[in-house]
């Protein structure tokens, strides 16, 4: 690796400046326009094509200085949680729906923008001092709530409208705080790869739409690349906090500042184990820190990529997070950094003989 590549793997400054742009911007499932215009930018010089296919989805193709090399596309998802207005119900007052699968606890007071223009609200709900006992014992339910604009704006917002959380993107040391890390966190990954894309692949990346209302997008983009390998670049939920009780949390899924999260099974994908198996010993290699994912719920868009057309070995790393599908989320650069290093690693050093021995 040369020492120009090691300096463009670094995080710093540039980086963090990017992932803020990104998170900032809103793009809820279904209205990713705002961000896949930031990306479009940033990737032009480093790409040899760029187009949007029907779906929105961002595609990008880095071709190979040899000719038949392996085709590798990565995958990073634009879309982020969160609401859309279906009727106004009062001076200012708008009910709303999710967009992809957030917990109705946690939108209470959050603010939030509405629509193109932006326009400033917050999620309200009957005040505490006028519940009664039985109510404050009770599950808020989402029909209950309101988004809340100014009266003047009552008629710049209408149905149909997205709406996103309005956090505002910071960092403090090794931490990261914002909305939509999942996965702007991965886009930059792949922003980040696109400018030192080893020559031994023809790389395809992919920048999907819709992945939080059923991976739709990544689907379409696996159909019109045709890779040989795809790998989703993501973010997921680090549930690492100690138990009450002090005792030891074993049933964590993955933590944070524990390196890259490889994932082995989920709730739609079982990694191709020859990939989790190169990925690792690459890893251990180089000597990045990884983490298995613990097998269990959710999943990527691996989940829909790996079914495309006559079946793709696909596997997923991610990065932890805690408070996934909220209006904040905190991750390590650390864990950024790392991901980025050894997935860059392993494109320079995937071929074809990866994936000769039978799949298990």
């Amino acid at each position: 690796m040369t020492s120009q590549t090691s300096q463009a793997l670094r995080i710093n400054k540039v980086q963090l400046s990017l992932l803020e742009e990104l998170t900032n911007a809103n793009g809820v499932s279904g209205d990713e326009s705002e961000v896949r215009e930031i990306i479009r930018k940033k990737v032009a010089p480093f790409a040899d094509e760029i187009k949007v296919d029907a779906m929105g989805n961002l595609l990008v193709i880095k071709h190979a200085q040899t000719p038949g090399a392996m085709r590798v596309m990565v995958d990073a998802h634009m879309d982020e949680v969160g609401f859309m207005i279906v009727d106004q119900d009062g001076d200012g007052l708008f009910e709303f729906v999710q967009v992809g699968g957030g917990d109705e606890r946690q939108f209470i007071s959050k603010a939030v923008v509405v629509g193109r223009q932006k326009l400033p609200g917050v999620i309200g709900c009957k005040p505490i001092h006028l519940t009664s006992k039985e109510e404050r014992l009770q599950k808020i339910s989402l029909d209950s709530l309101r988004i809340d604009l100014d009266p003047a704006s009552k008629d710049q917002a209408k149905r149909g409208d997205f709406v996103a959380y309005a956090t505002r993107f910071s960092y403090s040391g090794d931490t990261i705080f914002a909305k939509a890390l999942d996965d702007r966190l991965g886009c930059a990954t792949l922003i980040e790869l696109l400018k030192t894309v080893p020559q031994n692949i023809e790389f395809l990346a992919s920048f999907s739409t819709q992945e939080e209302i059923g991976l739709r997008g990544a689907k379409v983009a696996a159909y019109d690349f045709e890779p040989q390998v795809v790998i989703a670049v993501d973010s997921t939920p680090a549930y690492d906090f100690a138990r009450p009780d002090g005792s030891e949390n074993t049933q964590y899924n993955c933590k944070l500042r524990g390196g890259p999260a490889i994932y082995l099974a989920d709730r739609g994908t079982l990694s191709d184990p020859r990939l989790v198996r190169f990925i690792t010993n690459i890893a251990e290699e180089k000597k990045i820190p990884y983490q298995y994912r613990q097998p269990g719920g959710g999943g990527t868009n691996a989940g829909a990529l790996h079914l495309t057309r006559g079946g793709i070995p696909a596997v997923s790393i991610s990065i932890p997070g805690r408070y996934a599908h909220s209006a904040v989320m905190m991750a390590s650069i650390s864990d950024w950094q790392n991901t980025l290093q050894l997935l860059h690693d392993v494109l320079a050093n995937l071929s074809p003989a990866v994936l000769e021995e039978e799949r298990p």
